[in-house]
């Protein structure tokens, strides 16, 4: 009786450790994103360059969307849009700029150009 005690236990928990790791779990829904990430970002915009090869983004995420808060005096991208790409990645999905953001949990890719203005970043966390 022990033996099946602690055998329906065991079933038990690892059932509720399979259910607990959904599937359906999109990297956008949660914060795994979110923090400040370290390295080479620039800003040019005309009459303005600015650029530093240690410099620091900070991701926040505000409601569904992303902001961007750039060190150094770079202006912030804000209210950027994402879908899951799987693999625990995002891709921006804002259609009014010519944009590559890719997040993922230790890495940073910007490189986005809206009205005049081109952020680039490659960052490590």
């Amino acid at each position: 009786m022990k033996n099946y005690l602690k055998l329906s236990a065991l079933l038990l928990l690892g059932a509720v450790v399979i259910a607990s790791c959904s599937k359906k779990d999109d990297p956008t829904d949660n914060n795994l994103f979110v923090g400040t990430y370290k390295g080479k970002i620039s800003y040019v915009k005309e009459g303005e360059n600015k650029s530093t090869d240690d410099g620091k983004v900070t991701v926040v995420k505000v409601g569904n969307n992303y902001n961007f808060v750039f060190s150094d005096g770079i202006p912030d991208l804000k209210g950027v849009e994402f879908k899951n790409e799987g693999s625990n990645a995002v891709v921006s999905i804002d259609e009014d700029a010519a944009k590559l953001i890719r997040i993922t949990a230790s890495k940073l890719i910007i490189g986005y150009a809206k009205d005049g203005a081109v952020w680039t970043a490659d960052c490590d966390r």
